[in-house]
């Protein structure tokens, strides 16, 4: 049985029982929240595993209390699952933005959601690498294992996905990918994601990344890569 401690912050009572009742059924520990301030107060007395987040809360809403724990040392690596009605496409992409790791909309499906769960632990342990495994090329150096970028010596800070699509690319300079290829590489191929939200992810990435983003190339009808 797994251990892992994942904290639920929905306002809707039957929707809060639901997930909670389907994830402990998988063996995880739950701790529930009904409103964003309750949300936070526990993820950081609590440091989560993984926080799956409604956006639409009373109070304090499920965006900026992403962008609290994203913008706080002690929590900003917990993996947040956004799950909520609010499935326009600017709303996933700015979720995304915020460095979401997954977003499912309601009504939704148990299976759906335990399975994006488990897959968001299972690529954790997966890029969880060694020091060894520092990546350098032309001023951009990467350090999976501390999740750490440098440009020129000086840390940048960039969100799961950014760190994702960047970490990605680095280590296969020269080649071209699709957009959906990188989807696939970053977060797996069973990832509902627009081409839209993939290159608002590489504007952001490029903004933060300076002058180096020169080395991340457009190619015109295919998707993007990194000079070599």
């Amino acid at each position: 049985m797994t251990k892992e401690k994942i904290l639920v912050v929905d306002d809707e009572e039957d929707i809060l029982e639901l997930v909670r009742y389907n994830l402990s059924r998988e063996g995880y520990k739950i701790l529930c929240a009904s409103s964003g301030e309750e949300g936070l107060k526990i993820a950081r007395a609590e440091i989560p595993d993984l926080i799956v987040l409604d956006l639409m809360l009373p109070g304090v809403d499920g965006l900026d209390v992403a962008r609290r724990l994203k913008g706080d040392d002690a929590t900003r690596k917990i993996p947040i699952v956004m799950l909520t009605a609010k499935g326009e496409e600017s709303d996933i992409i700015t979720g995304l933005e915020l460095g979401a790791e997954d977003y499912i909309t309601k009504p939704f499906s148990t299976k759906v959601l335990v399975a994006r769960v488990r897959a968001v632990f299972r690529r954790n342990i997966q890029d969880a690498p060694e020091e060894k495994d520092v990546h350098k090329i032309h001023e951009i150096t990467i350090h999976p294992g501390r999740h750490e970028v440098l440009v020129n010596e000086k840390p940048v800070q960039l969100t799961f996905t950014e760190f994702g699509i960047l970490d990605f690319l680095v280590k296969r300079p020269g080649w071209v990918f699709t957009r959906n290829q990188i989807v696939d590489a970053v977060r797996g191929d069973d990832y509902f994601v627009t081409d839209r939200s993939v290159d608002v992810q590489i504007v952001g990435l490029r903004k933060k990344l300076g002058k180096a983003s020169r080395h991340i190339e457009t190619v015109r009808g295919v998707g993007y890569r990194l000079k070599e």
